[in-house]
């Protein structure tokens, strides 16, 4: 690798890096402790070769049986992500619920049948899109995510994206959406037009699951999905 090369990819790193302390920032944290792996993380980072090239499967062997944050204690399963590996779309959902949990598949149940809809509609499948949460773990009574908790899991979230390489991010509601875009905006005002996360676009949208409560806004995720097909070049 030359000067050059080896200066971007560490660019690249140090964004990584500066996208999860603005999110810590972001949701009021002041301090934070380290893992002792992290150090050997860090170690490595000046090493030419470090993140070239990381799978999903290598992500997934790093999260291993993952006991980082308080949700490891109520989740029957780790919900890491399913579809295809070098997908053109990917969405994030805010966290897995009953059936995902129990299943440890993303978008399973009721709001999953819902999204298999919208994303047939679109002339897609699910495996030709990546499906994914902020967080891995389900949250306590389908409650949202805390901030510790999204800190938690933010760095392997954004090493899947970095791996799929996706041309186009939706992000599924209000915790996928301000995490991502680190906002404050409500999704009604996020929605409808497309923003930036790391030179993606990502398009904010309602979730399936607010659909299934608030049917009436099922015009309004369409036409946010039309906007992603017309940019995608899907009939």
């Amino acid at each position: 690798m030359d000067n050059r090369t080896h200066h971007q990819h560490m660019g690249s790193i140090l964004g990584d890096v500066r996208t999860t302390l603005e999110y810590l920032q972001h949701s009021g944290f002041r301090g934070f402790e380290c893992e002792a792996s992290l150090g050997k993380v860090i170690q490595q980072w000046d090493q030419p070769d470090m993140g070239l090239g990381e799978s999903l499967h290598e992500i997934q062997s790093d999260l291993g049986d993952c006991q980082r944050c308080r949700l490891r204690d109520k989740r029957t399963r780790i919900v890491f992500g399913e579809g295809a590996i070098q997908a053109r779309l990917v969405f994030v959902g805010e966290g897995p619920g009953f059936e995902e949990d129990r299943q440890g598949r993303p978008f399973v149940g009721a709001a999953g049948n819902l999204l298999n809809r919208i994303i047939e509609a679109m002339h897609l499948n699910r495996r030709e899109v990546y499906i994914c949460n902020i967080v891995k773990c389900r949250p306590p009574g389908n409650r949202n995510p805390r901030p510790d908790e999204i800190a938690r899991c933010l760095p392997f979230l954004v090493r899947q994206i970095k791996a799929i390489k996706p041309a186009t991010i939706c992000a599924l509601g209000k915790v996928a959406a301000q995490t991502l875009l680190n906002s404050d905006d409500p999704i009604s005002r996020l929605r409808g037009r497309f923003h930036k996360y790391h030179g993606i676009a990502v398009m904010p949208t309602y979730h399936p699951a607010y659909l299934l409560r608030n049917p009436d806004k099922k015009r309004d995720v369409w036409h946010d999905m039309q906007l992603i097909m017309k940019r995608m070049g899907l009939g």
